[in-house]
């Protein structure tokens, strides 16, 4: 299936076919939430990424609690050069003033949402040459610099994630306060449940809206502007998620791939019913009533 795979996708990397999770289990990243009774999904490592330098030596990783939830490619690469590039036919909203210039944008998958894979909502502040946002902590009667995301139900925003700050020493006061100046990027990791877009039934809708709420003071080393609330919109297409040729899968309103992920399931089958011939029969009737549902929304479409 491997072979078959990378021929249909191009991909020019090797791939490795790793019969009964011995690699995963020596890297420990078998995910002992995915018990026998998950059929063939038991044995899958948690979801994740280990970046390499040229030499071939780990340098970062990044990985997830559930085999639903994992990083846009993007998300990596970005991590990797150690700078986020703003995709220009992404959706975006900007927002702001002259002094203080604001973009909201979507980062990763074309700029659309789908289940379980984590998207950047990118929020980049630009701003005067003199000027600086206050990060946190700072002194009651000041406002910090705060970027919310909310949207439908099934979108879930993680804490945002803030880059350095710098100390501005305030010799009248004696304070030192963490500020942002110039060009920075605060950016939200979000993503989609079943809620929102399901692998399990087609798209109730192929859109979403976002709303993003940002809190700023714009000072510079005399005054202060007056606080401020922007509120930006972004239009974003969700997708479906791409799915191998198999009969459990079919008739979700999914991707369904080019290869013929048959034969490889089949050999699949008969090693877990070898090892665990309960729990692979649980998964079975499992299968059996997705089917059922999946059939049935075929006979209403």
């Amino acid at each position: 299936m491997l072979r078959e795979f990378a021929e249909k996708q191009a991909i020019p990397f090797p791939l490795l076919s790793d019969v009964d999770s011995a690699v995963i289990d020596r890297f420990g990243i078998r995910n002992e939430e995915v018990g026998p009774d998950a059929g063939p999904l038991h044995g899958i490592p948690y979801p994740g990424c280990y970046v390499t330098d040229e030499h071939g030596v780990v340098v970062a990783k990044s990985f997830h609690d559930s085999y639903k939830k994992r990083d846009s490619p993007e998300i990596l690469i970005d991590a990797a050069l150690g700078r986020v590039t703003l995709d220009p036919k992404a959706p975006r909203a900007e927002g702001g003033e002259s002094a203080v210039r604001i973009t909201a944008s979507l980062r990763g998958g074309r700029g659309t949402l789908r289940q379980g894979i984590r998207r950047h909502l990118v929020v980049r502040f630009e701003l005067a040459p003199g000027l600086h946002l206050y990060g946190e902590p700072v002194p009651e009667g000041m406002m910090p610099t705060r970027v919310e995301v909310r949207g439908p139900e099934g979108l879930v925003a993680e804490p945002p994630l803030l880059p350095p700050t710098t100390p501005l020493r305030l010799e009248g006061v004696g304070l030192e306060l963490p500020v942002w100046s110039g060009s920075f990027d605060i950016v939200v990791p979000l993503y989609a449940t079943g809620a929102l877009a399901s692998e399990t039934r087609p798209l109730d809708s192929d859109r979403a809206s976002l709303e993003v709420r940002i809190r700023y003071q714009a000072c510079d080393d005399e005054t202060c502007l007056l606080p401020k609330e922007e509120k930006l919109s972004l239009d974003v297409p969700l997708d479906v998620i791409d799915v191998p040729r198999l009969g459990m899968h079919e008739g979700h309103g999914q991707r369904e791939a080019a290869f013929d992920g048959r034969p490889h399931m089949r050999r699949l089958v008969l090693r877990k019913l070898r090892r665990k011939p309960l729990g692979f029969l649980r998964f079975v009737a499992k299968s059996i009533r997705l089917e059922w549902q999946a059939l049935r929304r075929r006979r209403r479409g």
